[in-house]
């Protein structure tokens, strides 16, 4: 199956977060917390949201910085995505 957004929605992957800290002390899934950190795996065309129209600067293949807590999450073939508007994504990784 394949998730393809539709208007200024993009799909994010999150990142694998490492689980034991720098110091050595190995968390529990219940004490990790939802990565921020994510790839762009599919994008929108864009277009006229609430009457003003959505350039996308995001692309397939970005990493980027979304909110904590924004976007809705999707599980497709076993794997984890989170659909946000591009304004939600906070800042893209070089």
């Amino acid at each position: 199956m394949k998730i393809k957004p539709l208007l200024d929605r993009v799909v994010l992957k999150p990142t694998e977060i490492e689980e034991t800290t720098k110091s050595g002390f190995i968390l529990t899934s219940a004490s990790q917390e939802k990565p921020q950190f994510s790839e762009v795996v599919a994008v929108g065309p864009g277009g006229v949201v609430d009457g003003k129209d959505v350039e996308m600067y995001v692309h397939v293949g970005d990493k980027v910085i979304a909110g904590k807590y924004s976007g809705t999450e999707v599980k497709v073939d076993d794997v984890e995505y989170t659909i946000v508007r591009q304004s939600d994504i906070l800042a893209i990784v070089e």
